[in-house]
This record gives C-alpha cells, sequence and structure tokens, in this order.
C-alpha cells in the first residue's frame, strides 16, 4: 500500500510538564518503544511514525496543523501516556481532520504490584488521561475510532491495521480521479447522483469525456503494446481455441487488447484511477470493453457499468485498502435468484465486468455474443468465485447525502456446473438470510450494483464509514426488518439535523 509519497500513519503521544524532565524521558521512550512495535507489526500495512510527546497547547497546535497540510499523512493515532489536559488539545483537533484513532492503552502490559508507588501511578495513569482525551473528542465531535487494549496484543494492532486502511482508502478517495465514458444508462435511477456533493463529502472528482476520445486513444494504440497485452491473455488464462492463433476469432482477441491498450494509456494521461462506460454509448468502439474492465480492475482500478460513477468510486476506495491481503475484490450486480431446495441464494454477475481477483481458478478466455450494445462480440473472462465469507457493499445517493449499505454473506459453490453461462459470477447465501436481506436491502434503497469482497471485514467498512461521516446500513446474522427499518428513520433524522449542527 506504499505509493511514491509514502504515506504513513503518524503516532502522537499526549502528556505534560507537571511530572518533571525525569518522566517526560520515560514517557518519550515509551512512545517510541511503542511506535517502532507498530511499524513492525505485519498487519499494520502502513508505516507507523511517531513524534516527540507534546506538552503544551501550542506544540499540539503546529503539530496537527502540520500533519493536516501533509498530504502523505493518512491518519493519526493518540494516545495519552500521562494526563494531559484536554483544553490544550482544542486547537490542534480543530486543525487536524484526518481520520484519528484513539489508542487506549498503556505501557507496561502487568502491573508491578509490589512495585507501585505513586511515581509510577502519575507516570502510567493512560487509564485517566485517555478519559480526558475521550471527553474533549466527544464534545467537539471529532469523529474517531477507539481501540482498547495493551499495544503488543495481536487483536489490538489488528483493529489499527483495519483503520489504517480505512484512513488510507479514504486518501485515496480524496485524490482520486474518475474518468467517465459517456452519460449514465438511459432511465436508470440509482447509478444517477450529485457528483458535486460526493466530492465535497468524499473528495473524489468524477469526470466526463466524450467516447470519441476515447476511441482515439484505442485507434492510436501500439502495436507493441497491443501484442504485449495479447501475450498476457495467452499466458494467464485459458484461451479459447477460436481466439488463439490462427484460430476463427482471433482478430477479436486483438482487437480487445487494442481496447485495453487504448483504454490504459487514457487512463494513465489523465491520471484516473476508476472509470465507467455505458453498453449505449461505444462510439468507434467495436467491443464493449469486457477483458479490458476486468484486467484494469484486477490492477487496482475502480469501475462502475452503465456509468455508475458511485461504484467506480468505492471499488477503487476498497481495492486500496484491500492491497496485500488474501482474497478479491470486485465490482458485481445481484443478478438472479435460488429460492428452492438447499436454501435461498443470490447468483451475482454482470454482462462481462467482474474481476478476476475473485477467481476460484484460472479464468477462461472467451468469446460469445452480447445482445445489447449493437457491437461486435466481445471478449471476456469467465469464472466462478471460490468459497468462503465476503461482504457486499453499495454507495448510494438518498437525496442530499450519500449512504453506504453493507450485507454480510456467505460464497458458495454452485449446485451444478454452470456450463451455459458464459460470464462471471458469485453465488452467495445472505446473511441472516434471502428474504430478510433482500427486504432490508430494499428498504435501505441499496442498488443493483455493489462491489463484492472477499479481502475485507465488515469492521473495515465500518471505519471507512466513520472517516467519511456517512450512514452505514450493515445487514447481518442480527438484522430483523423492524429494527433496520426504526434504525433507518433514526438515521434520516439524525442525519438531517447534522447539517445544521
Amino acid at each position: 500500500m506504499r505509493d511514491a509519497e509514502q504515506p504513513f500513519i503518524c503516532f502522537l503521544t499526549g502528556s505534560q510538564h507537571l511530572y518533571g524532565e525525569r518522566t517526560l524521558q520515560q514517557v518519550a521512550e515509551h512512545s517510541r518503544r511503542i511506535v517502532a512495535a507498530l511499524d513492525a507489526s505485519d498487519a499494520i500495512p502502513l508505516p507507523v511514525v511517531g513524534r516527540e510527546p507534546l506538552t503544551d497547547s501550542e506544540a499540539i497546535r503546529q503539530a496537527l496543523t502540520g500533519l493536516y497540510a501533509d498530504d502523505a499523512c493518512a491518519g493519526v493515532i493518540l494516545w495519552m501516556h500521562t494526563f494531559s489536559p484536554a483544553r490544550m488539545w482544542i486547537g490542534g483537533l480543530e486543525a487536524l481532520r484526518k481520520p484519528i484513532l484513539h489508542l487506549h492503552t498503556q505501557f507496561d502490559r502487568d502491573l508491578p504490584w509490589t512495585e507501585i508507588d505513586m511515581d509510577y501511578m502519575n507516570l502510567n495513569q493512560s487509564a485517566h488521561g485517555d478519559r480526558e482525551l475521550g471527553f474533549i473528542e466527544t464534545r467537539m465531535r471529532v469523529p474517531r475510532k477507539t481501540v482498547v487494549g495493551h499495544w503488543a496484543e495481536p487483536q489490538v494492532q489488528r483493529r489499527i491495521g483495519i483503520w489504517a486502511r480505512a484512513a488510507a482508502g479514504a486518501r485515496e478517495a480524496r485524490r482520486l480521479r474518475v474518468a467517465r465514458f459517456g452519460d449514465n444508462m438511459r432511465d436508470v435511477a440509482v447509478t444517477e447522483g450529485d457528483k458535486l456533493g460526493a466530492q465535497i463529502a468524499l473528495g473524489a472528482q468524477v469526470n466526463g469525456y466524450g467516447t470519441d476520445a476515447l476511441g482515439v486513444a484505442v485507434a492510436e494504440a501500439e502495436r507493441g503494446e497491443i501484442d504485449r497485452i495479447v501475450a498476457a491473455y495467452e499466458q494467464s488464462y485459458d484461451v479459447a481455441e477460436e481466439l488463439r492463433a490462427g484460430g476463427a476469432r482471433r482478430d477479436s482477441l486483438v482487437e480487445a487488447a487494442r481496447i485495453e491498450a487504448g483504454l490504459r494509456a487514457f487512463l494513465e494521461s489523465h491520471d484516473a484511477r476508476a472509470f465507467t462506460d455505458t453498453f449505449e454509448d461505444l462510439g468507434a468502439l467495436r467491443q464493449l470493453p469486457g477483458i479490458a474492465a476486468q484486467r484494469l480492475m484486477a490492477d487496482g482500478y475502480g469501475f462502475g457499468a452503465e456509468g455508475d460513477w458511485k461504484t467506480a468510486v468505492l471499488l477503487r476506495v476498497l481495492k486500496l485498502m484491500s492491497a496485500g491481503l488474501a482474497g478479491g475484490t470486485s465490482f458485481i450486480e445481484d443478478y438472479v435468484y435460488h429460492l428452492g431446495p438447499g436454501g435461498s441464494r443470490i447468483l451475482g454477475a454482470h454482462m462481462l465486468e467482474v474481476c478476476p481477483s475473485i477467481a476460484a481458478e484460472r479464468p477462461s478466455c472467451e468469446i460469445h455474443p452480447l445482445a445489447i450494445g449493437g457491437r461486435e462480440d466481445p471478449v471476456r473472462l469467465v469464472f466462478t468465485a471460490p468459497p468462503g465469507p465476503a461482504v457486499v457493499v453499495c454507495l448510494i445517493d438518498v437525496g442530499g447525502r450519500l449512504r453506504l449499505v453493507a450485507n454480510e454473506v456467505e460464497l458458495e459453490a454452485p449446485d451444478e456446473e454452470l456450463v451455459k453461462l458464459p460470464v462471471a459470477r458469485a453465488l452467495w447465501r445472505p446473511k441472516p438470510d434471502l428474504a430478510t436481506a433482500a427486504e432490508a436491502w430494499l428498504t435501505a434503497g441499496g442498488s443493483h450494483h455493489s462491489v463484492l469482497t472477499t479481502a475485507l471485514e465488515l469492521e473495515a467498512i465500518r471505519d471507512l464509514a466513520e472517516i467519511w461521516q456517512l450512514e452505514l446500513v450493515v445487514i447481518d446474522e442480527r438484522t430483523t426488518i423492524p429494527q433496520l427499518a426504526s434504525e433507518l428513520r433514526w438515521n434520516r433524522a439524525y442525519y438531517q439535523l447534522a447539517r445544521g449542527l
């Protein structure tokens, strides 16, 4: 998750001068040791860097103001080693506006019962100091995640790591540019939304480009790059015989590679890490980008079909958050239900564009007709997602604000081979059951486009929602419809009032 600007997490320790220089030296040493341990932890994906303990309001203000201005700083961990009077933190907290994790820990795991004196109590009073900080954070309505436990415990480091991924994702959203080729699919509602409002809330810029401009980039693709991509297809996938060298449809494979080369070049030249297209506006493209969209997603790009820029933003952010983790993250769509024996389940897919990062097996590269779009048959990757836990999440505009809807699911193998379904797919059993989950999803206004991730757990989505200050509707094992309906009413009132508070 490290890029050229080396994003990092800053660890700040609070104290004060009341207890003397010797105590402050101990505070600094303890802080350095904690930072070193967190920075070395495999559970935390970003570097953790420390600063000298902060002991007065001006030093705190300068430190937090500087971190807010530092684009490489993805987030800040705060810990009060001793008692740090919280009024000193007001100016700094007002200026920071970066993701915050409040680590409620202490240096020693165990109490040295027979050696405790008042010097020890004054030095190791995080239980006291962190309550003071927690109060001012709450009083100032500062969004943050609070993690409690000893800093060396794997579970504590795991939760810090989950938050660090969400902080990195939020940082990416602030820098993200989405290239939108064509408009939304005509007459579709959920793919619409307030792009300006989303940029204010998340930072992502959604820019429209004519499909003809993409067509020019495709036409100008260099032959060497096209050949390189074709070779990658043949090395990475089981290519259908008709698409191989000398095959009857070889030209279609070369054209798919040409589209991928042009699309990659266009996105790179416009510094865009997410994009949308629509089959209703393909311009000069001979095929709807199928394998091109799939492979770009596999390389970390966000994507939304039919002009769905919100899903493109969400996918890019979750891709960044899941970097380095086992599993995958993909654009997906609820397609059809199995309502018969074996339990109700959802078969998710799309026309073409599902990311091979969620594939159980080596994908096959195939070509089949597509009944919509009015273009040549598109090349695509075909595979099935493997069994295991996953989260399906969408981002919607509910009028004046954004909402995340997330459903915990269990991926399963299909009951039989899907021999006549020439698209990538995933079969899942939603929690708590399909009837409840689907009713809850519809009640919350969840979209038909979503992001399926087998790499991230629900806590990461919660952390991202907290950082973004967005409503998150969770559908899980404990969901009931009356409870969810009440939650939505309460949330509607809260978010409406919060605009003016």
